[in-house]
């Protein structure tokens, strides 16, 4: 188990499957051939991106890179692994090679990474990861892993929580629609990051809850509200609601206090009361006459159980005959300040519930997080590719955002490691990685660069310290309220500028010359 800079040791990943095996098994086919080659300890960088927004959106959520982290800082792979491994290569393979698996523990592997909670865009390096190419190679898969799905599921409900504004409580319901154990807690967490509020787990795919009581930054999924340590909190299903037949099932009727006092002798006959109220308002004309009785059970049921945090599910029946009145009647009647009050007056319809299309990412499956080596042995490698979207920005780089004079981001812009920052007030040429004529000048009001190091290998370089999911999450919020509107809206949002320095633009044209092969006339 590694250790940061402050001395507190990273634990493992969440997720105990997230092991040296959690690959594809051409990254161990690769590792053999590299080490055969006498080429496995050759230093290599790689850099992590993707290519293009999600959901038809101009903006990404980055979320996983913790979970990166506590892999890489816990890697080691067992002799029971090795075993494995050795039994499903092919036969030829040299006993060395096995040997060479239980001396790695990625102490000398250096990861940069733009801090999670980030906006973030195409091309952009979120990490760049440093050390000899086998054993980069081997962690391939797992961050392609950790971070697509994190940074998808982030990103849809960064955009919920954009539709339904700062004021509404938003609630995750998706737990029993996830894609197996892992997704619904990843969704919990990730939700959070993007977000949420709230998780629970509940079988409608978009459900209104009316309550009187926000629950802010809670969850009701309990295993992840275990491991992330977000407060707990749960309503009932439709199947509670079902159990109760007629008011008769309710034996004590009062309402009382924590320390057994009662507030309430009666608290059946005062929500009835308030039903009738409703059903009868002259500004409601009658239309919640046909209340069901055994849901309004339940309800005041539940009620007695939690009268400090009622919360009701509405769509048993028929939400606005059944649901709503019978929702309502039970909470004026818990509301006892507003008794000498309008009961019209302080009550909205304030969180909304979120399941299947919000974890699953049902408008789009992937995100398509690449991993693409950039250079080996200090000499700058470019993939080249028909599709000039899949052309990598090769050599080792740094990343900077630029603010324009409002405060908003006007562009990233990407540089080689070696060339002088940008600098407040200086006229800089940002151009388009491999389109000629996008270009533009910029005279940045702030200069923010976003790579960190959190892993260090055997540099001296500072570490970041890994932040609480609350402060990840306030990050993201922040970010968010960063960005330019236009960047932001559902429809027809602006793209967001990625650029690269004039340097690195005339190197990455220069190398995609020398790479490209040239045709010969006869």
């Amino acid at each position: 188990m590694d250790s940061n800079d402050s001395g507190r040791m990273i634990s493992g990943p969440t997720n105990p499957m997230v092991t040296p095996l959690l690959t594809d098994h051409y990254q161990f086919t690769m590792a053999y051939a590299y080490w055969k080659a006498a080429k496995h300890q050759e230093r290599a960088v790689f850099d992590l991106y993707f290519r293009k927004n999600p959901f038809g959106g101009e903006y990404t959520i980055f979320a996983g890179l913790e979970e990166c982290v506590r892999f890489i800082s816990n890697y080691k792979i067992s002799e029971d692994e090795i075993h494995f491994i050795k039994n499903n290569l092919p036969p030829s393979c040299e006993d060395g090679f096995f040997d060479y698996l239980r001396g790695i523990d990625c102490s000398d592997v250096e990861v940069y990474a733009i801090p999670e909670g980030t906006v973030v865009f195409p091309k952009v390096p979120l990490m760049r990861i440093e050390g000899p190419v086998a054993v980069v190679q081997l962690l391939e898969t797992p961050f392609v892993n950790l971070i697509n799905y994190a940074s998808l599921v982030s990103t849809n409900a960064a955009r919920h929580r954009f539709v339904a504004g700062k004021s509404k409580t938003l609630l995750e319901f998706g737990l029993r629609r996830a894609q197996g154990p892992d997704g619904g807690v990843s969704a919990s967490k990730y939700c959070y990051i993007g977000g949420f509020d709230a998780t629970r787990k509940f079988s409608s795919d978009f459900l209104c809850i009316i309550t009187l009581f926000f629950m802010w930054h809670t969850i009701s999924n309990v295993a992840a509200g275990r491991l992330f340590g977000i407060p707990l909190r749960g309503t009932h299903s439709h199947a509670f609601v079902s159990s109760y037949m007629s008011l008769g099932e309710i034996t004590e009727k009062s309402l009382r206090k924590k320390d057994g006092s009662s507030t309430c002798v009666d608290f059946v006959s005062l929500v009835q009361k308030w039903l009738n109220k409703i059903k009868w308002s002259d500004s409601l004309c009658g239309i919640f006459s046909e209340t069901n009785k055994s849901e309004l059970t339940a309800f005041i049921s539940y009620a007695l159980a939690f009268p400090d945090n009622f919360l009701a599910l509405v769509d048993t029946y028929d939400v606005m005959r059944s649901g709503i009145p019978n929702f309502c009647a039970v909470a004026l009647a818990l509301d006892t300040k507003q008794l000498a009050l309008d009961w019209t007056l302080g009550h909205e319809v304030d969180a909304y519930g979120i399941g299947t299309y919000l974890v699953t990412c049902y408008a789009q499956a992937a995100l398509g997080v690449v991993f693409k080596l950039v250079e080996i042995n200090n000499q700058p490698r470019i993939k080249l590719s028909e599709d000039v979207s899949k052309v990598s920005i090769p050599c080792k780089k740094r990343i900077y955002r630029l603010y324009g004079k409002e405060t908003y981001p006007l562009v990233d812009l990407i540089t080689g490691e070696n060339e002088p920052p940008p600098k407040v007030g200086q006229r800089i040429l940002c151009r388009h990685p491999f389109q000629e004529s996008k270009r533009a000048y910029v005279v940045p009001q702030h200069v923010e660069e976003l790579q960190r190091c959190y892993c260090a290998g055997s540099s001296d370089k500072k570490r970041e310290t890994l932040p609480p999911l609350k402060d990840i999450r306030e990050r993201c919020v922040k970010q968010l309220e960063q960005m330019r509107p236009d960047h932001m809206r559902r429809l027809n949002p602006t793209p967001y500028k990625v650029s690269v320095s004039a340097k690195l633009y005339d190197y990455i044209h220069f190398l995609w010359l020398n790479e490209a092969p040239v045709g010969e006339l006869q």
